[in-house]
C-alpha cells in the first residue's frame, strides 16, 4: 500500500508591529507576546503527532513559530528560502493607524494587474517555489509528518493552486489566519486530501480574523 504522508502548512504568529507596517521580508519584526502565545499552541497542537521534519521561512518570526513545536519533537528546522514570504512593491509602507498608502494616487500604478499581481511578486513563481519545497518536505517525512512554517499568501495561494481555483481573491477572506494550519495528506506522491484548522484561533483579535472565516468555523476538509 502507498504511504501516507502529511505536510503541515502553519502561518507564523501575530508580529510586534506597533506603527503598522507592511514589513514583508524585512528582517528585525518578531513575533509579539500574543505570538509566542500562538507559536506554543501550535507546540502543544502538533507535539504529540508524528511530526519528523520542519522547515520554516529564514524570517524571524517564522522562526520563532517553530521553536516550541521544535522543542517538543527534538528537532532543527531546516531552513528554506523557498517558504519565504511573497515579494511586494509596498513593503517598508505604513498601513495601520489611518496611514493607507493605497489611499495615495501615486501607489495606483502598480496595481493595474490583479491576476499576476502587478505590485508584487508573480503568483506562479510563488507555487512553484512552494511546492518545491512541500514535496521536499513530504519526502523527508515519508509515512509520516512534516510541518512547514511559512506566511499567510504563500499558503492561501499554494492552497488556491492546488485546488484549481482562481488566483484573483479578496485578502480580507484569505482562510489562513495567525498560527492557522493548512494540512495537505498525501498518498505516496499524489495529494487526496487538504484541510484547514485554527488552534490558536481563540487568541486572535478580533481586527485580524480573516472575514467570512471565524475561529471554530472552518469547512470540511476539500479534495483537490
Amino acid at each position: 500500500m502507498p504511504e501516507t504522508t502529511t505536510v503541515h502548512l502553519v502561518r507564523h504568529g501575530e508580529v510586534h508591529n506597533p506603527e503598522g507596517v507592511l514589513y514583508g521580508r524585512r528582517d528585525g519584526y518578531h513575533l509579539s507576546d500574543l505570538g509566542r502565545e500562538m507559536a506554543e499552541r501550535i507546540g502543544a497542537s502538533l507535539g504529540e503527532r508524528d511530526i519528523v521534519h520542519i522547515r520554516t521561512s529564514p524570517l524571524e518570526r517564522a522562526q520563532e513559530t517553530a521553536a516550541p513545536l521544535a522543542a517538543a519533537r527534538e528537532l532543527t528546522p531546516v531552513i528554506d528560502a523557498r517558504v519565504i514570504e511573497s515579494g511586494n512593491v509596498f513593503e517598508g509602507r505604513r498601513f495601520g493607524h489611518g496611514d493607507n498608502a493605497l489611499r495615495k494616487p501615486s501607489t495606483w500604478v502598480h496595481l493595474w494587474n490583479p491576476f499576476r499581481p502587478s505590485w508584487g511578486e508573480p503568483y506562479q513563481q510563488v507555487v512553484a517555489r512552494m511546492l518545491a519545497a512541500i514535496h521536499d518536505a513530504r519526502d523527508a517525512a515519508r509515512g509520516h509528518e512534516a510541518v512547514i512554517v511559512s506566511h499567510q499568501l504563500p499558503i492561501w495561494i499554494t492552497r488556491l493552486s492546488l485546488e484549481k481555483r482562481s488566483f484573483l481573491h479578496d485578502p480580507r477572506r484569505r482562510q489562513c489566519t495567525l498560527c492557522s494550519i493548512t494540512s495537505l495528506q498525501f498518498t505516496g506522491a499524489a495529494l487526496t486530501t487538504i484541510s484547514y484548522s485554527e488552534p490558536a484561533g481563540d487568541l486572535i483579535p478580533v481586527r485580524d480574523k480573516s472575514a467570512p472565516f471565524s475561529a471554530g468555523n472552518a469547512p470540511e476538509p476539500r479534495k483537490p
